[in-house]
């Protein structure tokens, strides 16, 4: 056919019969022709399932069927390298354009993060590729096919790190003004932790994305004094030095997301309560991050900074409940002795104070017993810390003041708890339920 001058039409017999039998077996792997309009109308729902079959078509394609169709091309036109290289591109073009206008109609598409992880995975499947596909269309004709490779793999980077700044601004746009009862954890605090967790899953495509992002540091003004001790300090640049890229970022999230709960727990009408909430919330982003294995990525001063912050919210919720409780305990009012500075009834003085201890920690057990502490670990070691803080100061209290309470009758009256009855009390704090206080009455004598 090449002497007798028909070399044109013996490579479009071939072209069109072998760029059948490659579309015929992409097509077996889930290739569909689908058009940019018809990706953009489709739910997310339905694209999920066809990036998982572009995923497989892609791949099949790129180390089976173009590797096959070029040696057999290189045999049918052996000796004629043109007629072999012409009649490879042109059998493969039409699918590998195919495959690149999806990947690109997706990078396109609506920018929302639950989007991340499959275009992570079609980045990842295409970048682990580029090496085989420069290699099978090495031909200097195939040269816009390796660009347009290329240029697909770093749209599909481009949307990623989109997507990334989307979740930022969605971390930081979630306004909702609902508490959660009870001081629990926050669903966005779930949702953002979660989507951490499976951040990790992708650390080594991530951290090539985020590479150039490492020693960027954030711009936004109105968080500048929250992210002072990540970035902006005078060993911010060493800390975020320590992390890789996506360590950077995992922190940077995490910031946004606690100034963001920082927020929300001001919509508490105790104070004492958005404390607990903001306690609850850090400890579980603590937590999420060690046993998820996120810690090698945020590293050890982080976790630190991070628990001492659950520690200070701890603190600063047993100063807002329980300080004026403890107050009832102090002596301001009373001699050694019991001779009041006021010349007042000491008695009376005595009936006063308890009289109001028992009214406010009732009110105080009513209360916290239906706030939660979900971590079963957090819950006992803030129990022990107000049992410590209220039982010796209510024992020692009785006992300085042991003559008045037995020089007369009638102190089962005001003298409603043992030391013991408050702690059984306490027991009850932050499960979540109503529990009534105990209301027998005992007489008690100091021993």
């Amino acid at each position: 056919m090449m002497v007798g001058g028909s070399a044109n039409e013996c490579c479009q017999v071939y072209t069109s019969i072998r760029k059948s039998v490659l579309e015929y077996n992409l097509s077996r792997v889930g290739m569909e022709k689908l058009g940019m309009d018809s990706v953009q109308k489709m739910s997310w729902e339905s694209l999920e399932l066809r990036i998982k079959k572009w995923i497989m078509a892609v791949k099949v394609a790129v180390r089976v069927l173009y590797p096959s169709e070029k040696v057999l091309c290189n045999q049918v036109f052996n000796g004629l390298r043109q007629l072999a290289e012409s009649s490879f591109l042109e059998l493969s073009r039409g699918s590998v354009m195919q495959l690149m206008c999806f990947a690109e109609a997706i990078t396109i598409s609506r920018r929302c993060p639950e989007k991340l992880f499959k275009i992570l995975d079609m980045y990842e499947t295409l970048s682990d590729l580029l090496p085989a596909m420069h290699a099978v269309f090495s031909d200097e004709l195939c040269l816009f096919i390796r660009d347009e490779t290329r240029r697909t793999v770093m749209r599909l980077g481009e949307a990623a790190r989109a997507i990334f700044v989307e979740f930022e601004n969605a971390i930081q746009r979630e306004s909702s003004k609902i508490s959660v009862p009870g001081g629990a954890i926050h669903p966005l605090t779930r949702y953002v932790m979660n989507y951490i967790w499976l951040l990790y899953c992708y650390v080594g495509p991530l951290n090539r994305l985020l590479g150039e992002k490492k020693k960027e540091k954030p711009k936004l003004a109105e968080l500048e004094n929250q992210v002072s001790s990540y970035f902006h300090e005078d060993d911010g640049d060493n800390f975020a030095d320590k992390l890789s890229p996506l360590g950077v970022q995992i922190v940077w999230l995490t910031v946004l997301l606690e100034c963001n709960l920082d927020g929300k727990s001001k919509f508490y009408k105790e104070i004492a309560l958005g404390y607990l909430f903001l306690m609850n919330n850090v400890h579980y982003i603590v937590q999420k991050v060690k046993k998820c294995e996120l810690s090698s990525l945020v590293g050890k001063d982080w976790i630190e900074k991070q628990s001492n912050q659950v520690r200070q919210h701890a603190t600063n919720y047993l100063r807002a409940s329980w300080k004026k409780l403890l107050s009832f305990l102090q002596d301001e009012g009373f001699h050694v002795g019991g001779t009041f500075f006021s010349g007042g009834n000491s008695k009376n003085v005595l009936k006063d104070r308890l009289r109001c201890f028992n009214c406010l920690f009732e009110e105080l057990h009513r209360t916290q017993s239906t706030w939660i502490v979900p971590d079963a670990e957090l819950r006992e070691e803030l129990r022990i810390s107000i049992e410590e803080k209220v039982i010796p100061a209510y024992r020692s209290f009785l006992t300085r003041h042991q003559s008045i309470i037995n020089s007369g009758r009638g102190q089962h009256k005001y003298i409603k708890y043992t030391p013991e009855d408050l702690e059984r009390c306490l027991r009850d704090l932050f499960e979540g339920n109503s529990f009534p206080v105990g209301t027998r009455r005992m007489s008690f004598s100091v021993s």
